[in-house]
């Protein structure tokens, strides 16, 4: 069922697409296609679908599995997503099966392993279920065990870093059965998607997924040890929760089509800063538009089926931004998902006759994008490791936890700036929009009190004077989930009872930020353990090796700790004496990867080995490179077609004119026009030398010999395309407020930034 929404329409400007010397405007076309329109937008009567009637039910989940499978079966598939232990082959046939009579009879005609390759995106193979027809010509729809557990796509053609050759095209898929088996929608049917890790015929991780479980089965063995050395017995497995809040744009289809720029680069490589941005502040969570609104909720719907508990929508800061926000959920379930609602409100939104943008910076001059990666640790039993808690027992374990994380944080922030380093996050970080490239930890005064308390020996007082702590961990008061104000401007941000890493691109996986996250906490919960374990054997008690501890760790790495405006000037002076990298770009933080810790790291807790880590890395930088030299070439190509000749034909017009205008009358005053003219000629000309710079520099990055070394090769991008990319869009935007708006041929901020 579908709705008819007919766009209000505005006396038209522009009545002619094509003028008198037959130059057409791309924008003009794109402007009267949206003003001429009726929008067919999909309608769902939420009141007679309640969302508890339709959450998961495209989703193999539990509910599901209790109903279909043997009880042992089921049995063994909890224990296997519960406790991690290995699911027996014996029983995949079953469970295959059973998944399969299920999405047949939802509609479902093939299947596919869904993973996550080091593209960024995800990758499906279909498979029919059908099987050869039988002696009585009978399809037969089948799914066995083999056909669950592991697949064989061809991984020539997705990134390696050359971590294998590139004839050596085999590479596997692993059912993943710890994220549930869902069903995506298509317009004629549906298809199984079966969440899975990826590898190459040798071993090695070809994919987001698998260092991300690797990184949580090493933060449960630290953690559950940890605990266990505090006196917490009950806790048997430990998990990292995550809750992405996901930013995005969207502009109308007819303008996305007439911009050549976002529909290859993601962003506008050209626009002049419109009239009206985000200064009246009048777009944060005001009233959301109908079409908008009509969108949300589509795409709310069509999550709902897929299990993704989306719980909150609002407009965000800049024009035509909004924001999603989910329940947390178990770390992989999260990544999981997270990729899903990208997929679905790209999809959903060209129901709309919208786009959606996920680039970090579509627009220049107003607010990008981020993804709030909201991070903590629970156990088994559903207690936060994160929450303060009231009892002394609760505060001394909030207290090692949090002292781990902050040490994590001082010993390995430049690990956690280089998970968010590439090309569009550069455009975004330190731009007063997002977290510089500083990394830092918030505290909240009380909380900061409390470390600061610890570390001087001196205990806290109230305001009648009392002591409410005393020197260690046996005394914290009570904390109130909201102790402080929220600090926007901080990378690292503690907020009541979790982390939230302001850093994370919009566009990015959560899945390589939270492997990175994990594993550093990984390792200082292994030291704070380890630590604690020698000053008991040295003959002392467990409760002062605790606060011993704790009080040596917080005082080495008290200098990570900021509460203040991480935007300033100051704080960037602040954080220079104190030692903390300002890693500003990609180029930069890249390198920390593959340095000798970071190698040593990672292997040693089993996440990635040294090999994978360094295919990541150069896989990093070639997209860096390759991602630059489109937008590149688009620059040039785009101000060469487009832009320059809109303006020369203005420049003709304008020529014509004053020529004529002398003709006709002897004697004129033309300064003004003539002006004009030499103004729009001295630009044309920087314009076309900008051009010609930027295709010189283009030519040059083919030579092999001077480029060969990856790193050389990206930073030659970074340090010289890029600013002559920044030359022509300079040189093009000042054109745009003075070129005839009728032969202008881009849409315009001012047009795309509203939607109507």
């Amino acid at each position: 069922m579908t709705q008819s929404l007919q766009l209000e329409k505005a006396p038209n400007p522009m009545p002619n697409k094509t003028n008198s010397n037959g130059f057409t405007s791309s924008r003009r076309n794109a402007i009267e296609s949206i003003r001429s329109r009726t929008i067919n937008i999909p309608s769902v009567d939420y009141t007679e679908v309640p969302v508890n009637e339709i959450f998961g039910t495209n989703v193999f989940n539990r509910a599901t599995m209790r109903a279909v499978l043997p009880k042992t079966v089921y049995k063994a598939v909890i224990r296997c997503i519960d406790h991690g232990e290995r699911l027996h082959p014996s029983m995949a046939d079953t469970v295959a099966n059973a998944m399969k009579d299920w999405a047949v009879s939802r509609g479902a005609t093939h299947f596919c392993h869904w993973f996550m390759p080091m593209t960024g995106l995800t990758a499906e193979k279909h498979d029919s279920f059908l099987t050869p027809p039988t002696g009585e010509d009978e399809a037969l729809a089948e799914f066995s065990g083999k056909f669950l557990i592991q697949g064989e796509p061809d991984a020539s053609s997705f990134p390696s870093g050359g971590i294998r050759s590139t004839f050596e095209a085999r590479g596997y898929t692993a059912w993943d059965p710890t994220s549930p088996a869902f069903l995506m929608e298509g317009i004629n049917g549906k298809t199984l998607c079966i969440p899975s890790v990826f590898c190459s015929y040798s071993g090695h991780a070809l994919d987001k997924k698998t260092p991300l479980l690797r990184s949580l089965e090493a933060l449960n063995k630290q953690a559950v040890r940890l605990l266990h050395l505090l006196g917490n017995k009950k806790a048997e497995r430990v998990t990292c929760t995550v809750g992405p809040e996901q930013e995005y744009f969207l502009i109308d289809e007819a303008f996305y089509l007439a911009r050549p720029d976002l529909i290859n680069a993601g962003r506008t490589l050209f626009g002049a800063k419109p009239p009206k941005g985000q200064e009246m502040e009048d777009h944060y969570w005001g009233s959301i538009r109908e079409r908008v609104l009509a969108f949300m909720m589509d795409a709310e719907n069509e999550l709902y089926k897929l299990g993704v508990p989306v719980k909150t929508r609002h407009n965000e800061v800049a024009p035509a931004q909004f924001e999603v926000a989910p329940v947390f959920e178990n770390s992989n379930l999260a990544t999981d998902h997270n990729m899903l609602l990208m997929e679905v409100f790209r999809k959903t939104a060209q129901r709309h006759g919208l786009r959606c943008l996920l680039h970090e910076k579509p627009f220049s001059g107003i607010n990008g994008s981020g993804k709030h990666n909201n991070w903590s640790m629970m156990d088994n039993l559903g207690n936060n490791l994160l929450e303060p808690g009231s009892t002394p027992s609760e505060n001394e374990q909030f207290l090692v936890v949090l002292t781990a994380i902050i040490r994590a944080m001082n010993q390995h922030g430049k690990l956690l700036r280089a998970s968010i380093a590439f090309a569009a996050n550069d455009h975004r970080l330190g731009a007063n929009e997002a977290p510089p490239a500083i990394m830092s930890v918030y505290l909240g005064d009380k909380l900061t009190e409390v470390v600061r308390s610890i570390i001087s020996g001196k205990p806290m007082e109230d305001k009648s004077g009392k002591k409410i702590l005393e020197i260690g961990v046996s005394m914290l008061p009570e904390l109130p989930r909201d102790d402080s104000d929220r600090n926007r401007t901080s990378p690292f941000a503690f907020t009541g009872n979790k982390f939230e890493f302001r850093a994370v691109g919009s566009s990015q996986s959560i899945g390589w930020p939270n492997t990175i996250l994990n594993t550093i906490v990984t390792e200082s919960l292994d030291y704070m353990a380890t630590e604690i374990e020698q000053q008991v054997k040295k003959g002392g008690d467990k409760k002062a090796a605790v606060q011993a501890v704790v009080k040596k760790t917080l005082t080495e790495n008290e200098r990570i700790l900021f509460n203040g405006d991480n935007y300033s000037a100051q704080w960037h002076a602040e954080a220079e004496k104190r030692g903390l990298p300002n890693l500003r770009n990609t180029i930069d933080a890249l390198p920390v990867l593959v340095e000798p810790s970071a190698k040593k790291l990672f292997a040693h807790y089993g996440v990635l080995s040294e090999e994978e880590l360094v295919s990541r890395y150069n896989i990093m930088l070639e997209a860096y490179c390759k991602t630059i030299n489109i937008e590149s070439l688009l620059t040039a190509t785009m101000a060469s077609t487009m832009i320059l000749p809109a303006a020369l034909e203005y420049q003709s017009r304008l020529a014509s004119v004053i020529v004529q205008s002398k003709a006709a009358v002897g004697g004129l005053n033309l300064t003004a026009q003539e002006g004009m003219l030499r103004d729009l000629s001295h630009k044309i000309n920087e314009l076309h030398n900008a051009v010609e710079v930027l295709e010189s520099l283009s030519h040059e990055t083919h030579d092999e010999e001077a480029h060969s070394d990856p790193y050389n090769h990206a930073r030659f991008y970074q340090q010289r395309m890029i600013p002559a990319m920044n030359e022509v869009r300079s040189a093009a935007d000042s054109l745009e407020p003075i070129i005839d708006d009728s032969l202008w041929p881009l849409p315009k901020f001012r047009e795309m930034l509203y939607i109507y």
